[in-house]
């Protein structure tokens, strides 16, 4: 049974930083595709950061050169790393890991998703 567990969320005030932690099981994580995504009151879900087993990044650009992505394999965890917090980054965050094999047959599991409130 696959499962991704979010931890980290919470209150913090604009400026501050928040590490998000995602722990995978029932899947080897760094054989998926593994990403971030939330969802603000009201608006959809959106991709944040994702990491690809290959090791590459990519960012929406709200967040660029303020949050990082990272996997720790031993740990079959996913992290990201938030910096210089915004008000507009209050969300729902979510932890995704999909993986398609060579047959086109998609594996897409989510967690359950863990808040994050940036407020004086």
């Amino acid at each position: 049974q696959v499962q991704l567990v979010e931890s980290g969320g919470g209150l913090v005030q604009p400026g501050g930083s928040q590490r998000l932690s995602c722990a995978a099981s029932g899947i080897i994580s760094n054989t998926y595709a593994m990403g971030w995504y939330r969802q603000a009151p009201g608006k959809q879900r959106e991709l944040v950061a994702n990491l690809t087993s290959a090791g590459s990044t990519n960012y929406v650009d709200s967040v660029k050169g303020r949050f990082t992505i990272s996997r720790d394999n031993a740990k079959n965890t996913l992290y990201l790393q938030m910096n210089s917090l915004k008000p507009e980054d209050t969300a729902v965050y979510y932890c995704n890991a999909y993986y398609m094999n060579f047959r086109g047959l998609v594996y897409n599991y989510w967690g359950q998703g863990t808040r994050v409130t940036v407020s004086s």
